[in-house]
């Protein structure tokens, strides 16, 4: 089982993230669970989200306290809530930043980490760009298709079409696969510079 945590802030989409998340995976042919964890849900205040991934059918319900990945929406948490808590030492890390984790004030946290889990997209300016708004949920999937393989591009595009129409639906659409390539092009710096 592949567990991602999500976290943002009320108004960013961090519960239809896990959602789609879910219905991409499902689409996949895996089983799927999202859920959020309700707190005040005003805008502006930290929101978590869970989702589930595997080959075979999901029992647990609680909420994930040892994710293999986590999506981070607002850098701004990074300091205001314990957003690593429990993270496996193996595990995935994606925040919607232009900055680099060293900037962020994460060299130090990182060192045990793979450098190939952890990445960095512009999110909220791909959603600007593409869609209006400055909710980064859809562009960090995109991004997450790439970074794990554990969904496709295909499958998120999708799940965008399921839950939108029109505009909305292409530009989320168009976000997402620009996100993708942001960190297929991330990834293939990686490699070049360790080979």
């Amino acid at each position: 089982m592949f567990q991602v945590r999500i976290h943002g802030r009320g108004g960013q989409g961090v519960v239809t993230g896990a959602e789609m998340l879910s219905i991409a995976a499902f689409l996949g042919g895996r089983h799927a669970q999202a859920f959020p964890s309700f707190g005040s849900e005003r805008t502006g205040a930290p929101v978590v989200a869970f989702c589930r991934l595997d080959d075979k059918e999901i029992r647990l319900r609680e909420p994930i306290m040892q994710p293999d990945a986590l999506i981070i929406q607002d850098p701004t948490l990074l300091h205001q809530v314990d957003v690593f808590s429990g993270l496996k030492p193996n595990g995935y890390i994606l925040i919607n930043t232009t900055r680099t984790f060293e900037e962020l004030g994460l060299g130090e946290f990182i060192m045990g980490f793979r450098a190939a889990h952890l990445l960095t997209v512009p999110a909220t300016e791909l959603a600007m760009k593409h869609v209006g708004r400055p909710v980064p949920n859809v562009p960090l999937l995109g991004a997450f298709a790439a970074l794990g393989g554990l969904i496709s591009l295909d499958a998120v595009q999708a799940a965008v079409q399921q839950k939108f129409e029109g505009k909305v639906a292409q530009g989320n659409m168009d976000a997402a696969r620009e996100a993708y390539e942001v960190v297929m092009e991330q990834e293939k710096k990686a490699e070049t510079q360790h080979a």
